[in-house]
């Protein structure tokens, strides 16, 4: 999938955009955590999905003293949300977890690219830059359990 969250020229539109991508993770774990059958794998993704939450209030709370409009829900156009429908047809742990791992393909460029927008305040860069890290490490622990499934079972 490809997400433009971040793009956006205008630093708090673009930040604004990375919100409701969050909004979207959010919905799209809830939907992977009521599919997977495996309880470690369920309680991981909570605890990732709870990430996504803390990025949304952080941030949310800076556009808010900054008297900027934040989002209080994902967009409902947004990329994230359709996976999400296909995240609720999938059958196997392994390609639930695949499909969140393609997710946070998106969320790790969004806040690569809003962390590298121009007019960032330099106030934000540790926050972002902690967010930054949340995805990092959603992303690859995805990614080693899907490794470790994929050489246990040759599929």
């Amino acid at each position: 999938m490809v997400t433009f969250a971040g793009t956006q020229s205008n630093f708090f539109d673009a930040l604004y955009r990375v919100i409701e991508l969050d909004f979207d993770a959010i919905k799209a774990y809830q939907t992977a955590i009521d599919r997977l059958g495996d309880e470690g794998y369920r309680e991981t993704l909570e605890q990732f999905k709870e990430d996504h939450q803390r990025h949304i209030n952080d941030f949310s709370n800076y556009l808010r003293e900054q008297g900027k409009k934040f989002p209080v829900e994902a967009d409902v156009k947004s990329i994230l949300t359709q996976g999400k429908v296909m995240i609720a047809g999938l059958t196997t742990d392994r390609a639930i977890l695949r499909a969140m791992r393609s997710n946070e393909e998106d969320t790790n460029q969004a806040y690569e690219r809003i962390l590298s927008h121009p007019d960032r305040p330099e106030g934000l860069k540790q926050s972002l830059d902690k967010a930054l890290q949340d995805e990092r490490r959603h992303r690859d622990w995805l990614s080693q359990e899907i490794d470790k499934d994929y050489q246990a079972t040759g599929t």
